[in-house]
């Protein structure tokens, strides 16, 4: 059974055709995945299908029937949901009030909203808690958390824009096991990515988008991530190059025996010591929760180490502000770029220091932090 049917779709804006003739078939019960680069139009067809634009030319058909959308409102009646790349959360109210937001009518705010949340966060593997403040969520509960909204509005269709875009590999697993559960239930994802292993792992059908047009389709067991490469692209992939190594014995940045403790004395950090050297690139694993943020948040200046020793070549940089390590040549890109690192309400020539008001977030690489006011829960 189809679930969901697009055909000839086209979307023009002024001096660009975003789509031209796109044709979509996701079959019900299967994760279907829409590939393509960047710019391609995947997240233009998308935003189509969840109402956000307006099709100039084409169908689109929901388990059968022609519908027309005028906004998303009209598509989550037809049980589409989407989750963005970019998270749609207020960091300021608990899950339940994100999750009930727009949607009170359905079960309330109190009690009975608590009691579908957990019924739907347990049925899907989602461990998602209620009553917990968003700001205190890392990036892989917050897609979590907008899964869940979809699903508490009654979507029978979930549209994932680059759900992997910010998650570590293990995240990415448990991710997988969501939409493997939300399949066996008889739930249709659209995953919309461009990390072609990731999607031959998980996707039941492909399809390719390139320059705004469907070019193909494949059956991931029967496609090698070259061949979609190279459908993507239109073009046969060069082959690579092996390079000579570029590391030297030179240290850029030494870190000894460095300490971090949370404020009631649990240890986030303990004895760290490693050496990164010039032209090299080093990894840091784990799981999400074991030090990673903290340890970032310590080489920039974020966090002030209890013990240990940070140096910039040979200078003793433990107790230098942020600011100055930037100065120094020390960049950060934080996991969460909207959040974290942009002042996104200030065009891209201005710094953040001119750009501040008290309408922008701040970005915590210039060692400021922005905390809204604590909620009570709803309902309590």
């Amino acid at each position: 059974m189809t679930a969901v049917e697009l055909a000839g779709i086209t979307k023009r804006f002024p001096g660009v055709v975003a789509n031209h003739d796109i044709h979509l078939t996701v079959r019900k019960g299967t994760v279907h995945a829409l590939v393509g680069e960047n710019g391609a139009g995947k997240s233009t067809l998308m935003k189509i299908l969840y109402g956000m634009q307006k099709p100039d030319e084409g169908t689109i058909v929901i388990h059968g029937e022609q519908v027309a959308f005028s906004s998303p409102a009209d598509a989550i009646v037809r049980g589409i949901g989407m989750v963005h790349q970019h998270f749609m959360l207020a960091d300021n109210l608990t899950v339940l009030e994100n999750v009930v937001l727009g949607s009170e009518k359905l079960h309330g705010i109190g009690a009975k909203a608590r009691r579908k949340i957990k019924e739907l966060s347990e049925r899907y593997g989602l461990g998602v808690r209620p009553d917990v403040l968003v700001e205190e969520l890392g990036v892989a509960a917050r897609q979590r958390v907008e899964i869940l909204k979809v699903l508490y509005r009654g979507a029978t269709t979930l549209i994932l824009d680059e759900p992997t875009a910010v998650l570590v590999p293990q995240e990415v697993d448990a991710l997988f096991d969501n939409l493997r559960e939300l399949k066996a239930e008889g739930l249709s994802v659209i995953f919309i990515s461009h990390k072609l292993g990731e999607v031959l792992s998980v996707a039941d059908d492909i399809t390719v988008i390139r320059r705004g047009t469907t070019v193909g389709t494949a059956v991931p067991a029967e496609t090698t991530p070259r061949q979609l490469a190279e459908l993507m692209v239109g073009s046969e992939l060069p082959t690579p190059e092996t390079a000579e190594s570029t590391v030297t014995d030179r240290p850029v940045i030494t870190v000894e025996k460095l300490r971090l403790a949370a404020p009631g004395g649990k240890a986030l950090l303990d004895d760290i010591t490693f050496t990164i050297h010039a032209g090299e690139v080093l990894g840091i694993a784990g799981v999400e929760g074991n030090g990673q943020t903290e340890l970032v948040d310590a080489l920039i200046g974020l966090r002030h180490a209890d013990s240990g020793v940070i140096r910039l070549a040979d200078e003793d940089i433990t107790a230098v502000p942020t600011r100055k390590r930037r100065e120094q040549g020390i960049g950060y890109i934080p996991e969460d770029r909207h959040r974290h690192g942009l002042l996104l309400e200030a065009p891209s020539g201005r710094t953040a220091s001119s750009a501040m008001s008290p309408r922008s977030p701040t970005p915590r690489a210039y060692g400021w932090t922005s905390r809204p006011p604590r909620r009570t829960p709803a309902g309590s």
